[in-house]
């Protein structure tokens, strides 16, 4: 039975989304901050499984509630506040810090629908923060709400890596299918407006690629000395994670790759139009020369211009610039067919 020692500061200021005391093999069930902290204060022999947190750091005292309450490597603290959030895992002392990228709970392809999550894992505690909702570690914990079992923190990490990488998939599916849409308009001869949507697709997976494609790279690192509390089994499964991010990665690079050909496509068609319509402009400026040309001599107030007392003289003119238009056009047309 848990012990409500902590005071009631500790419960209002803690941020906490979501707490779940896990054990081994029974589902989990959900803890307020005082029930973790009473847990926590718990001889380790005295226990078994391991308490996870989920904290929302948009709200301003959950940082100091952490640094207060919780034991966490000062590297942790450290990295909430660095300019660089490139996806990594790194071994402090007995601890694993990850700094993970994720897309929003409401993604819509938008740069800016990628935010951060921060997460400390210890053999008895997981504490997880973010500032936006991310819906890789929402899905994770309606799966925990459910009853899924995990049975150790590096289990949650694996389950993580494993939702993560379905939204990925999901994301990459998405996309195909928008650049399936305007490769058959392109064909189609159909295509109207659709460069800035392919920029801005191809701006998200170069964002998304950039932030998440140094963690497949981590991870093999600590695979090769993982801390003394993690499981065999734990790392094989965290190494079949890895190799499947980096799947979902190379899937996403071969995607930017068909965007920034079809932009190229796209662009070389518009500047073909460009010059196409250049060159009528110009054939229609040439062929009406003839006519400014005549027009600007005949209309001279000045004696000697000819043919003004034939009887005739207005149909020869007119004849005459018919006759330059016509060569022109000639010459304009076979060009315009080569």
């Amino acid at each position: 039975m848990l012990l409500n020692t902590a005071q009631p500061y500790a419960i209002e200021s803690a941020g906490l989304v979501c707490g779940f005391l896990c054990l081994p093999d029974a589902m989990p069930h959900s803890v307020d901050a005082a029930e973790a902290l009473a847990w926590l204060a718990l001889p380790p022999e005295q226990t078994e499984g391991f308490i996870w947190l989920h904290l929302n750091l948009s709200q301003a005292s959950t940082e100091r509630w952490i640094r207060e309450h919780l034991s966490l490597p000062e590297a942790f603290h450290e990295s909430l506040h660095q300019a660089s959030r490139s996806s990594r895992v790194e071994q402090e002392g007995d601890a694993l810090l990850a700094v993970m990228n994720d897309v929003l709970f409401e993604f819509s392809f938008e740069a800016t629908d990628i935010s951060t999550l921060w997460v400390s894992l210890e053999s008895r505690l997981v504490v997880s923060a973010r500032t936006r909702p991310l819906r890789s570690i929402d899905r994770l914990r309606d799966a925990v709400k459910k009853g899924e079992i995990l049975r150790s923190p590096v289990d949650l990490m694996v389950r993580l890596l494993s939702l993560q990488v379905k939204v990925l998939e999901q994301i990459v599916r998405d996309a195909v299918i928008e650049v399936d849409n305007i490769e058959d308009r392109l064909l189609a001869e159909r295509l109207q407006n659709r460069r800035v949507n392919l920029g801005a697709l191809r701006r998200v997976m170069v964002r998304l690629q950039r932030l998440l494609a140094p963690e497949p790279a981590a991870l093999f690192r600590l695979l090769n000395k993982p801390p003394h509390w993690v499981a065999e089994q734990d790392v094989v499964d965290l190494r079949q994670s890895t190799e499947e991010f980096a799947a979902v990665l190379n899937d996403m690079s071969a995607l930017q790759e068909r965007i920034k050909l079809l932009q190229e496509e796209i662009a070389a068609r518009i500047n073909e139009q460009d010059n196409r319509s250049l060159f009528v402009l110009t054939v229609v400026t040439v062929l009406a020369l003839p006519f400014n040309i005549i027009a600007g001599l005949l209309g001279m107030n000045v004696g000697g211009i000819p043919l003004a007392q034939h009887a005739h003289g207005f149909w020869i003119v007119v004849a005459i610039v018919a006759v330059f238009t016509a060569t022109v056009a000639f010459f304009a047309l076979k060009r315009w067919r080569s």
